[in-house]
Protein backbone atom coordinates (compact mmCIF):
# COMPACT_ATOMS: atom_id res chain seq x y z
CA UNK A 1 0.00 0.00 0.00
CA UNK A 2 1.45 3.62 -0.99
CA UNK A 3 0.08 6.47 -0.98
CA UNK A 4 1.52 10.29 -2.40
CA UNK A 5 1.78 14.00 -1.18
CA UNK A 6 -1.16 14.87 -2.66
CA UNK A 7 -3.23 12.11 -1.46
CA UNK A 8 -1.64 12.85 2.13
CA UNK A 9 -2.59 16.64 1.99
CA UNK A 10 -6.44 15.84 0.65
CA UNK A 11 -6.57 13.04 3.36
CA UNK A 12 -5.53 16.07 6.43
CA UNK A 13 -7.88 18.84 5.30
CA UNK A 14 -11.03 16.46 4.34
CA UNK A 15 -10.89 14.17 7.90
CA UNK A 16 -10.40 17.46 9.52
CA UNK A 17 -12.72 20.13 7.95
CA UNK A 18 -16.11 18.46 8.60
CA UNK A 19 -16.41 17.41 11.89
CA UNK A 20 -14.31 20.87 13.07
CA UNK A 21 -16.92 23.09 10.84
CA UNK A 22 -19.95 20.69 12.18
CA UNK A 23 -19.37 20.51 16.11
CA UNK A 24 -16.17 23.08 17.32
CA UNK A 25 -18.05 26.66 16.27
CA UNK A 26 -21.03 26.35 19.17
CA UNK A 27 -18.20 25.30 21.94
CA UNK A 28 -16.01 27.49 20.85
CA UNK A 29 -18.26 30.74 20.58
CA UNK A 30 -19.44 29.83 24.08
CA UNK A 31 -16.75 30.48 25.52
CA UNK A 32 -14.52 33.17 23.66
CA UNK A 33 -18.05 34.89 21.57
CA UNK A 34 -17.08 37.35 19.31
CA UNK A 35 -13.75 36.57 19.46
CA UNK A 36 -13.92 32.73 18.73
CA UNK A 37 -12.16 33.11 15.61
CA UNK A 38 -8.84 33.94 17.64
CA UNK A 39 -9.38 30.36 19.53
CA UNK A 40 -9.80 28.85 16.12
CA UNK A 41 -6.42 30.08 14.90
CA UNK A 42 -4.84 29.35 18.09
CA UNK A 43 -5.70 25.72 18.23
CA UNK A 44 -4.75 25.63 14.27
CA UNK A 45 -1.44 26.80 15.41
CA UNK A 46 -1.02 24.14 17.93
CA UNK A 47 -2.15 21.40 15.17
CA UNK A 48 -0.12 22.37 12.63
CA UNK A 49 2.80 22.64 14.87
CA UNK A 50 1.87 18.86 15.90
CA UNK A 51 1.34 17.73 12.72
CA UNK A 52 4.50 19.01 11.48
CA UNK A 53 6.53 17.28 14.65
CA UNK A 54 4.34 13.40 13.91
CA UNK A 55 5.46 13.66 10.43
CA UNK A 56 9.08 14.50 11.13
CA UNK A 57 9.18 12.13 13.54
CA UNK A 58 7.53 9.46 11.08
CA UNK A 59 9.84 10.87 8.23
CA UNK A 60 13.01 9.66 10.45
CA UNK A 61 12.06 6.50 10.40
CA UNK A 62 10.73 5.79 6.88
CA UNK A 63 10.90 1.82 6.94
CA UNK A 64 8.62 1.58 10.40
CA UNK A 65 5.47 2.83 11.81
CA UNK A 66 5.06 4.31 14.83
CA UNK A 67 4.05 1.17 16.48
CA UNK A 68 7.88 0.02 15.37
CA UNK A 69 9.98 2.67 15.66
CA UNK A 70 8.53 3.60 19.50
CA UNK A 71 10.25 -0.19 20.11
CA UNK A 72 13.27 0.67 18.15
CA UNK A 73 13.93 3.81 20.25
CA UNK A 74 12.68 2.95 23.82
CA UNK A 75 12.79 -0.34 23.79
CA UNK A 76 10.60 -3.79 23.13
CA UNK A 77 8.83 -3.61 25.96
CA UNK A 78 8.13 -0.29 27.18
CA UNK A 79 7.31 1.07 23.50
CA UNK A 80 4.49 -1.77 23.21
CA UNK A 81 3.59 -0.45 26.88
CA UNK A 82 3.46 3.49 25.70
CA UNK A 83 1.48 2.37 22.32
CA UNK A 84 -1.43 0.88 24.49
CA UNK A 85 -2.43 4.20 25.23
CA UNK A 86 -2.54 5.11 21.10
CA UNK A 87 -4.65 1.72 20.96
CA UNK A 88 -7.36 2.77 23.05
CA UNK A 89 -7.98 6.31 21.53
CA UNK A 90 -8.43 4.30 18.12
CA UNK A 91 -10.69 2.25 19.51
CA UNK A 92 -12.70 4.53 21.35
CA UNK A 93 -12.73 7.03 18.61
CA UNK A 94 -14.15 4.53 16.10
CA UNK A 95 -17.60 3.79 18.12
CA UNK A 96 -17.74 7.35 18.89
CA UNK A 97 -17.26 8.77 15.57
CA UNK A 98 -20.13 6.14 14.31
CA UNK A 99 -22.69 7.34 16.44
CA UNK A 100 -22.01 10.91 15.56
CA UNK A 101 -22.17 9.87 11.82
CA UNK A 102 -25.29 8.08 12.81
CA UNK A 103 -27.19 11.05 14.48
CA UNK A 104 -26.66 13.22 11.93
CA UNK A 105 -27.68 11.15 9.33
CA UNK A 106 -30.92 10.48 11.30
CA UNK A 107 -31.61 14.52 12.03
CA UNK A 108 -31.14 15.61 8.76
CA UNK A 109 -31.88 12.60 6.34
CA UNK A 110 -33.16 9.40 8.02
CA UNK A 111 -35.89 10.55 10.74
CA UNK A 112 -37.88 7.52 11.60
CA UNK A 113 -34.62 5.17 10.24
CA UNK A 114 -33.52 3.16 12.97
CA UNK A 115 -29.85 3.93 14.71
CA UNK A 116 -28.91 0.37 14.50
CA UNK A 117 -29.36 -0.34 10.76
CA UNK A 118 -27.17 2.97 10.05
CA UNK A 119 -24.42 1.82 12.62
CA UNK A 120 -24.53 -1.74 10.62
CA UNK A 121 -24.68 -0.47 7.36
CA UNK A 122 -21.44 2.24 7.87
CA UNK A 123 -19.49 -0.65 9.61
CA UNK A 124 -20.21 -2.95 6.62
CA UNK A 125 -18.69 -0.28 4.34
CA UNK A 126 -15.54 -0.41 6.79
CA UNK A 127 -15.37 -3.28 6.10
CA UNK A 128 -15.37 -3.60 2.20
CA UNK A 129 -12.75 -0.64 2.27
CA UNK A 130 -10.87 -2.24 4.53
CA UNK A 131 -10.64 -5.53 2.55
CA UNK A 132 -10.23 -3.51 -0.98
CA UNK A 133 -7.71 -0.79 -0.53
CA UNK A 134 -6.77 -0.18 3.46
CA UNK A 135 -4.73 3.12 3.57
CA UNK A 136 -4.26 3.14 -0.46
CA UNK A 137 -8.41 3.40 -0.92
CA UNK A 138 -8.92 5.98 1.40
CA UNK A 139 -6.00 7.92 -0.57
CA UNK A 140 -7.44 7.72 -3.34
CA UNK A 141 -11.29 8.69 -2.09
CA UNK A 142 -9.74 11.20 -0.13
CA UNK A 143 -8.06 12.99 -3.54
CA UNK A 144 -11.34 12.41 -5.33
CA UNK A 145 -13.77 13.95 -2.25
CA UNK A 146 -11.35 16.34 -1.10
CA UNK A 147 -11.47 19.28 -3.93
CA UNK A 148 -15.17 18.66 -3.89
CA UNK A 149 -15.68 19.43 -0.20
CA UNK A 150 -13.30 22.32 -0.65
CA UNK A 151 -15.56 24.02 -3.50
CA UNK A 152 -18.67 23.41 -1.55
CA UNK A 153 -17.87 24.94 1.55
CA UNK A 154 -16.76 27.94 -0.81
CA UNK A 155 -19.80 28.00 -2.35
CA UNK A 156 -22.09 27.94 0.60
CA UNK A 157 -20.32 30.81 2.10
CA UNK A 158 -20.43 32.83 -0.68
CA UNK A 159 -23.86 32.28 -1.38
CA UNK A 160 -24.39 33.26 2.78
CA UNK A 161 -22.60 36.47 2.06
CA UNK A 162 -25.68 38.47 1.99
CA UNK A 163 -26.92 37.35 5.05
CA UNK A 164 -23.72 38.25 6.67
CA UNK A 165 -23.10 41.49 9.10
CA UNK A 166 -19.45 42.05 10.08
CA UNK A 167 -20.64 44.29 12.94
CA UNK A 168 -21.68 41.49 14.61
CA UNK A 169 -17.82 40.18 16.03
CA UNK A 170 -17.54 43.82 17.59
CA UNK A 171 -16.02 44.89 19.95
CA UNK A 172 -13.15 42.48 19.57
CA UNK A 173 -10.96 41.25 22.22
CA UNK A 174 -13.18 43.53 25.04
CA UNK A 175 -15.95 41.16 25.91
CA UNK A 176 -13.56 38.21 26.57
CA UNK A 177 -9.95 38.35 26.76
CA UNK A 178 -7.10 36.70 26.81
CA UNK A 179 -8.11 33.62 29.55
CA UNK A 180 -11.07 33.12 27.57
CA UNK A 181 -9.99 32.76 24.15
CA UNK A 182 -7.05 30.31 25.25
CA UNK A 183 -9.79 28.23 26.86
CA UNK A 184 -11.65 28.36 23.78
CA UNK A 185 -9.15 27.08 21.78
CA UNK A 186 -8.28 23.75 23.89
CA UNK A 187 -11.35 21.90 22.92
CA UNK A 188 -11.25 22.14 18.71
CA UNK A 189 -7.31 21.68 19.58
CA UNK A 190 -7.24 18.71 21.71
CA UNK A 191 -10.20 17.22 20.31
CA UNK A 192 -9.78 17.97 16.23
CA UNK A 193 -6.51 19.61 14.91
CA UNK A 194 -4.29 17.75 17.72
CA UNK A 195 -5.88 14.32 15.78
CA UNK A 196 -2.85 15.02 12.64
CA UNK A 197 -0.48 13.15 15.20
CA UNK A 198 -1.84 9.81 13.39
CA UNK A 199 0.93 11.33 10.85
CA UNK A 200 3.40 9.15 12.55
CA UNK A 201 1.49 5.62 11.35
CA UNK A 202 1.09 7.32 7.76
CA UNK A 203 4.26 8.35 6.64
CA UNK A 204 5.55 4.49 6.68
CA UNK A 205 3.07 4.14 3.52
CA UNK A 206 4.03 7.01 1.58
CA UNK A 207 6.33 6.56 -1.75
CA UNK A 208 8.19 10.05 -0.77
CA UNK A 209 8.40 10.05 2.82
CA UNK A 210 10.00 13.18 2.55
CA UNK A 211 7.20 14.97 1.38
CA UNK A 212 5.19 14.02 4.86
CA UNK A 213 5.43 17.04 6.47
CA UNK A 214 5.12 20.25 4.05
CA UNK A 215 1.95 18.28 2.70
CA UNK A 216 0.22 16.85 5.81
CA UNK A 217 0.84 20.95 7.34
CA UNK A 218 -0.47 22.29 3.97
CA UNK A 219 -3.59 19.99 4.25
CA UNK A 220 -4.03 20.96 8.12
CA UNK A 221 -3.58 24.63 7.25
CA UNK A 222 -6.29 24.37 4.36
CA UNK A 223 -8.48 22.60 7.11
CA UNK A 224 -7.59 25.69 9.80
CA UNK A 225 -8.51 28.26 7.65
CA UNK A 226 -11.88 27.22 6.22
CA UNK A 227 -13.02 26.35 9.90
CA UNK A 228 -11.62 29.80 10.59
CA UNK A 229 -13.24 30.96 7.74
CA UNK A 230 -16.73 29.09 8.81
CA UNK A 231 -16.51 30.48 12.51
CA UNK A 232 -16.72 34.17 11.09
CA UNK A 233 -19.82 33.70 8.71
CA UNK A 234 -21.41 32.00 11.36
CA UNK A 235 -20.88 35.23 13.58
CA UNK A 236 -21.19 37.61 11.27
CA UNK A 237 -24.84 35.53 10.38
CA UNK A 238 -25.74 34.70 13.64
CA UNK A 239 -24.18 37.27 15.87
CA UNK A 240 -22.12 35.53 19.39
CA UNK A 241 -25.69 34.51 21.04
CA UNK A 242 -27.78 32.03 18.93
CA UNK A 243 -24.46 29.86 17.86
CA UNK A 244 -23.26 29.33 21.41
CA UNK A 245 -27.20 27.89 21.59
CA UNK A 246 -27.26 25.76 18.39
CA UNK A 247 -26.14 22.14 18.12
CA UNK A 248 -24.93 22.54 14.54
CA UNK A 249 -24.45 26.72 13.68
CA UNK A 250 -22.79 26.18 10.32
CA UNK A 251 -25.45 23.78 9.35
CA UNK A 252 -28.41 26.12 10.60
CA UNK A 253 -26.94 28.89 8.53
CA UNK A 254 -26.87 26.95 5.45
CA UNK A 255 -30.33 26.42 6.11
CA UNK A 256 -30.74 30.45 6.19
CA UNK A 257 -29.39 30.90 2.34
CA UNK A 258 -32.40 31.52 -0.28
CA UNK A 259 -31.06 33.48 -3.75
CA UNK A 260 -33.63 35.00 -5.28
CA UNK A 261 -35.97 32.51 -3.80
CA UNK A 262 -34.51 30.03 -6.68
CA UNK A 263 -31.60 28.69 -4.80
CA UNK A 264 -32.59 27.28 -1.79
CA UNK A 265 -32.20 23.89 0.68
CA UNK A 266 -28.06 23.76 0.08
CA UNK A 267 -28.25 22.56 3.56
CA UNK A 268 -27.90 19.22 1.90
CA UNK A 269 -24.20 20.42 0.86
CA UNK A 270 -23.45 19.95 4.84
CA UNK A 271 -25.04 16.82 4.95
CA UNK A 272 -22.54 15.74 2.18
CA UNK A 273 -19.43 17.54 3.26
CA UNK A 274 -19.79 15.98 6.29
CA UNK A 275 -20.58 12.87 4.86
CA UNK A 276 -17.51 12.40 3.19
CA UNK A 277 -15.33 14.03 6.00
CA UNK A 278 -16.56 11.99 8.75
CA UNK A 279 -16.52 8.52 6.38
CA UNK A 280 -12.56 9.04 5.70
CA UNK A 281 -11.91 10.04 9.15
CA UNK A 282 -13.49 7.00 10.02
CA UNK A 283 -11.63 5.40 8.21
CA UNK A 284 -8.40 6.30 9.01
CA UNK A 285 -9.04 5.67 12.58
CA UNK A 286 -10.69 2.04 11.41
CA UNK A 287 -7.38 1.17 9.55
CA UNK A 288 -5.27 2.65 12.25
CA UNK A 289 -6.92 0.25 15.33
CA UNK A 290 -7.30 -2.83 12.45
CA UNK A 291 -2.78 -2.44 11.59
CA UNK A 292 -1.42 -1.05 14.53
CA UNK A 293 -3.14 -3.77 16.65
CA UNK A 294 -2.21 -6.34 13.97
CA UNK A 295 1.82 -4.86 14.36
CA UNK A 296 1.03 -4.67 18.18
CA UNK A 297 0.32 -8.29 18.28
CA UNK A 298 2.22 -9.36 15.49
CA UNK A 299 -0.38 -10.69 13.31
CA UNK A 300 0.45 -11.43 9.87
CA UNK A 301 -2.84 -10.53 8.34
CA UNK A 302 -4.14 -7.22 9.57
CA UNK A 303 -7.12 -7.02 7.97
CA UNK A 304 -8.86 -9.45 10.05
CA UNK A 305 -8.20 -7.69 13.27
CA UNK A 306 -11.51 -5.84 11.75
CA UNK A 307 -13.59 -8.47 12.51
CA UNK A 308 -12.76 -7.93 16.40
CA UNK A 309 -13.23 -4.32 15.90
CA UNK A 310 -16.32 -4.31 13.73
CA UNK A 311 -18.96 -5.88 16.95
CA UNK A 312 -16.91 -3.46 19.59
CA UNK A 313 -17.16 -0.48 17.57
CA UNK A 314 -21.31 -1.26 16.65
CA UNK A 315 -21.87 -2.29 20.63
CA UNK A 316 -19.83 0.79 21.65
CA UNK A 317 -22.63 3.18 19.15
CA UNK A 318 -25.78 1.94 19.95
CA UNK A 319 -25.59 1.46 23.42
CA UNK A 320 -24.90 5.58 23.54
CA UNK A 321 -27.98 7.09 25.10
CA UNK A 322 -26.85 10.89 24.17
CA UNK A 323 -23.88 11.26 22.46
CA UNK A 324 -23.73 14.77 23.33
CA UNK A 325 -23.81 14.03 27.24
CA UNK A 326 -21.13 11.56 26.07
CA UNK A 327 -19.22 13.19 24.02
CA UNK A 328 -19.08 16.21 26.52
CA UNK A 329 -17.81 14.02 29.19
CA UNK A 330 -15.36 11.99 27.19
CA UNK A 331 -13.54 15.45 26.26
CA UNK A 332 -13.43 16.38 30.10
CA UNK A 333 -12.39 13.74 31.61
CA UNK A 334 -10.46 11.56 28.73
CA UNK A 335 -9.21 13.94 25.90
CA UNK A 336 -8.17 17.16 27.29
CA UNK A 337 -6.56 15.62 30.21
CA UNK A 338 -4.80 12.54 28.95
CA UNK A 339 -5.40 12.57 25.14
CA UNK A 340 -4.26 15.85 24.15
CA UNK A 341 -1.04 16.19 26.81
CA UNK A 342 -0.14 12.82 26.62
CA UNK A 343 -0.47 10.99 22.87
CA UNK A 344 -0.42 14.56 20.48
CA UNK A 345 2.44 16.42 22.44
CA UNK A 346 4.63 13.94 25.16
CA UNK A 347 4.59 10.53 23.59
CA UNK A 348 5.78 12.24 20.10
CA UNK A 349 8.27 14.81 21.91
CA UNK A 350 9.82 11.53 24.03
CA UNK A 351 10.39 9.64 20.78
CA UNK A 352 11.77 12.99 19.17
CA UNK A 353 14.19 13.76 21.84
CA UNK A 354 15.35 10.15 22.92
CA UNK A 355 15.62 8.93 18.78
CA UNK A 356 18.11 11.95 18.35
CA UNK A 357 19.83 11.41 21.56
CA UNK A 358 20.23 7.55 20.20
CA UNK A 359 21.40 8.91 16.79
CA UNK A 360 23.35 11.58 18.05
CA UNK A 361 25.63 8.70 20.07
CA UNK A 362 25.01 5.85 17.38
Amino acid sequence: MKISGTQIFWMMFTFEVGNSLLLTISATIREAKQDAWMSMVIAGLVGVAITFFAATLGSQYPNQTMIEFSQTILGKWFGKLLMISYLLLWYSACGIIIREFGDFIITALFHKTPLWVIVFTTILLLIFLMYQGGVEGIGRLSEIVGPMVLLMILVILFLGVKDMDWHHMLPIYQDSGLPAIFKASYTPMASFFGESVMMTMFVFFMDKPDQAPSRSMWGIGLAVSMVTIGTFAVIFTFGPGLPSRLLYPFYDMSRFISVMEFIQNVDILIVIIWFFSIFIKLALYTFLACYGTAQWLHLKDWRKVVWFLAPISFVMAVSIKNIQIFGQYFDKFYLLPFVFPVNMIGIPLLLLVVGWIRRKNA
